[in-house]
């Protein structure tokens, strides 16, 4: 199992700020997987071309079999991660927004300016998340009982997860 995770930030990506979402990310996932995975980490800049060149990589040449990206979701000019996301995607997985920015909304009234989404190119699945640690977790505990079965059936690699942290859902 190999999971992209991309942080986009273009001060980070200068080296004027401390990548926290990708490793907020790792630090979740290390908690709730059980099985062998391995990170596989980009930090760029926001952007359309940048974005969606990285996730093209990270799919196609890399194969990563869940792709988790950070940064660039909100309504600033240069977050463009949802549009970069939609311009590689071949299926979009809507529920996947809509659990985060509802999960999101039980915390702070500005989860509505969140525009993550969701979505699939070939055997990879696609989630855009914030940037802030705190609503990476947040988005994560709302959606990632159903990523391992969502795996399942693209064909993609197997996770397994530890119950008391996330129980992984998959239908009998």
């Amino acid at each position: 199992m190999r999971i992209g995770v991309l942080t986009v930030s273009d001060r980070a990506a200068r080296g004027e700020y401390e990548d926290l979402g990708g490793p907020a990310v790792v630090a979740w996932l290390s908690r709730a997987i059980t099985s062998p995975w391995e990170a596989v980490g980009r930090v760029i800049p926001d952007g359309v071309d940048s974005v969606r060149e990285a996730l093209i990589a990270l799919c196609d040449v890399d194969k990563v079999d869940l792709l988790l990206t950070t940064g660039g979701t909100g309504p600033s000019p240069r977050d463009c991660t949802p549009e970069a996301t939609e311009a590689v995607i071949e299926r979009l997985m809507p529920g996947f927004g809509e659990a985060m920015r509802l999960a999101s909304l039980q915390h702070v009234p500005t989860a509505i300016l969140s525009r993550q989404l969701a979505g699939t190119r070939g055997k990879t699945l696609i989630i855009n998340m914030p940037g802030k640690p705190a609503s990476i977790a947040v988005c994560l505990e709302a959606v990632f009982a159903a990523v391992p079965y969502c795996l399942d059936l693209m064909g993609a690699g197997r996770i397994e997860t530890d119950a008391s942290v996330i129980a992984a859902f998959r239908p009998k």
